[in-house]
């Protein structure tokens, strides 16, 4: 775990509503307070594969507006000590990284676990006429508290373009800290070296 200098005491359990679904605790039940911690190191886009030309939003607070799997996702999740950069290129990818920091490292625990558990969950939903969609585990990554990659490829029969779709799902903890890697294309095979590479150095860059 990355060292970090950061009072401890009165921090807001960031996302706390967000682990209600998954760890049973009531979103009453989180701090209220709208109590900023320093933000964590997030990915610039050299950090991206240069398979594809990037450009970059800003890191920004707030989950954003993008989640490509709502699975158990609550309607309004916290909006304390969570941030969120978007990537994309010109036609045919975008991705994300999403950051937060939670008041313990149990609840972190927690909700890295609850994430891959909706990444499972989202694969394996039913889908819409026509759409196969398949779960690909692709591993661990020995990182600080450890990252995983998951993904999922869809096809359209019905599509008479792109009928294709992949995703990739990367979710990394160091400590009280998780980070949200998220990769989409409707166009080629999915970056699996390359985006374990991004996660990897993602999870480096919290602290």
């Amino acid at each position: 775990m990355g060292v970090r200098a950061r009072l401890r005491g009165g921090a807001v359990a960031a996302g706390a509503a967000m682990l209600a679904i998954g760890a049973g605790v009531a979103p009453g039940q989180a701090v209220a307070a709208d109590e900023w911690r320093p933000q964590p190191g997030t990915l610039y886009i050299s950090d991206l594969p240069r398979t594809e030309s990037w450009r970059a939003q800003p890191t920004a607070r707030g989950w954003g507006d993008d989640f490509d799997c709502p699975v158990g996702w609550p309607a309004e999740p916290a909006e304390v000590n969570v941030w969120h950069r978007d990537f994309s290129t010109a036609e045919t990818a975008f991705a994300q990284q999403k950051v937060a920091v939670f008041g313990t490292e149990a609840e972190a625990i927690a909700f890295a676990d609850k994430a891959r558990q909706d990444y499972i969950a989202c694969a394996h939903a039913p889908q819409r006429p026509g759409v196969t969609a398949t779960y690909v585990d692709h591993g661990v990554i020995n990182v600080e508290e450890g990252a995983t990659l998951q993904g999922m490829h869809t096809f359209d029969s019905n599509a008479t373009e792109r009928p294709d779709y992949n995703y990739l799902w990367g979710v990394g903890r160091d400590g009280d800290t998780v980070t949200l890697v998220l990769w989409q294309s409707y166009w080629g095979d999915p970056p699996v070296i390359p985006w374990k590479n991004t996660l990897n150095t993602a999870v480096k860059k919290l602290y």
